[in-house]
């Protein structure tokens, strides 16, 4: 084997490390071609929190929408498909956390991946799903999360701050008191 040979063999081993790092508690789902997390939980500390990237676009209906219509508030972003199992598993739960954390300024917000706004909308109305969504098909929003809590997981949840900072991310399915802990921790937390 010449160096040229070892070093490109090295290279190739490196990559494979570094990627298997990057989507460590995520699981690949097989045929139907998506990652799905395995309810890995990060939460960030209020001095180390990055800025949330500005969420903006269209909603199912075609509307402009932002995270910053949301600011000052803490605002529970899913990551999700109309065609994701565990999404449609943990509907139910971010819809009841959404109506009643309403009053305590938490907001949601979706943002739909690999999807089309028609079987969205038919997601939403068979579980009630209130809150907007953008329309996230080319997954500019998602990628947003780069510099603070990305994912490559569908679905995932971010909780974020008041203060507009990125707080906690959970890839994968969720429960509704995994996600009220969040909350509440989050709101705690944040000064």
């Amino acid at each position: 084997m010449t160096n040229r040979q070892s070093a490109r063999l090295l290279v190739v081993a490196l990559m494979a490390l570094v990627l298997s790092a990057c989507v460590g508690g995520v699981k690949d789902t097989g045929d139907d071609g998506f990652i799905s997390g395995n309810g890995e939980i990060t939460f960030i500390d209020p001095g180390k929190r990055k800025p949330a990237p500005e969420l903006k676009g269209t909603d199912l209906d075609g509307n402009e929408i932002s995270s910053a219509d949301f600011a000052g508030q803490v605002l529970v972003v899913n990551l999700w498909g109309s065609w994701c199992a565990p999404c449609r598993a943990e509907a139910p739960a971010l819809q009841k956390a959404s109506s009643e954390l309403a009053d305590e300024k938490v907001q949601f917000l979706g943002l739909l991946t690999k999807d089309n706004p028609a079987p969205a909308k038919a997601f939403n109305a068979e579980f009630g799903i209130d809150y907007p969504s953008i329309d996230d098909s080319a997954g500019r929003n998602q990628a947003a999360f780069a510099d603070s809590l990305p994912s490559v997981a569908i679905p995932t949840t971010w909780v974020i701050d008041k203060n507009g900072k990125v707080a906690a991310r959970v890839m994968g399915e969720l429960t509704d008191a995994t996600l009220r802990g969040l909350v509440e921790q989050t709101k705690k937390s944040t000064s």
